[in-house]
């Protein structure tokens, strides 16, 4: 009789705990990403030698996109997170990815945009992403991103580049389209600038 009640007595708080715990949040029905407006044709080659290609660098990252949520600027002060909307990478990642391929279809350069350490171009465009989300005042998904350009260490330039895309509704299909539309007027600017 006793040990009965004993087991009882250790599982009773692992149940309770259980309700409390989460190893890991609800998965939303689909994943968001982005997608070039600009892209080489299958079978295109670029070629030049790696001190003449331009290498994109994965951008710093405001703390509030150091996760792979959809921040939401609620006021001056306050960010909260959309609802149901997830990306399926972190958004300094998505956006070096679309950045290397806008560049490389608009201008036929050769564009390094991933971590090869042993190609070491000298012309360098790394920069930071500041705003990446839903601006709920404006009811716009923004995209901002300080862009830096370093040719072999010599010439320094930069610039901030934005866009503004109005979202029908804060839902995760309409802000991510949104979003796309936003990434791809910066990666298009940012390809003029560099070209």
């Amino acid at each position: 009789m006793i040990r009965p009640i004993r087991y009882a007595a250790l599982l009773v708080p692992a149940v309770l705990l259980s309700g409390c715990v989460s190893l890991g949040g609800k998965v939303p029905d689909s994943l968001l990403t982005l997608t070039p407006d600009a892209t080489m044709s299958a079978g295109t080659t670029i070629s030049g030698d790696a001190a003449g290609a331009l290498a994109v660098a994965e951008p710093e990252a405001a703390a509030k996109l150091s996760n792979t949520r959809v921040p939401v600027q609620v006021d001056a002060t306050s960010v909260a997170y959309l609802k149901d909307a997830q990306w399926v990478d972190a958004p300094a990642k998505l956006f070096r990815n679309l950045l290397g391929e806008t560049i490389r279809a608009k201008t036929g350069k050769l564009v390094i945009d991933n971590d090869e350490t042993a190609l070491t171009p000298k012309r360098q465009l790394r920069g930071t992403l500041i705003e990446f989300g839903y601006d709920a005042r404006s009811m716009q998904a923004v995209v901002t991103y300080d862009a830096v350009l370093d040719v072999d260490g010599q010439k320094v330039k930069t610039r901030r580049f934005s866009a503004q895309v109005p979202a029908t509704a804060p839902e995760a299909g309409p802000v991510s389209a949104a979003l796309n539309e936003a990434a791809n007027k910066v990666a298009s600017d940012v390809a003029e600038w560099v070209g």
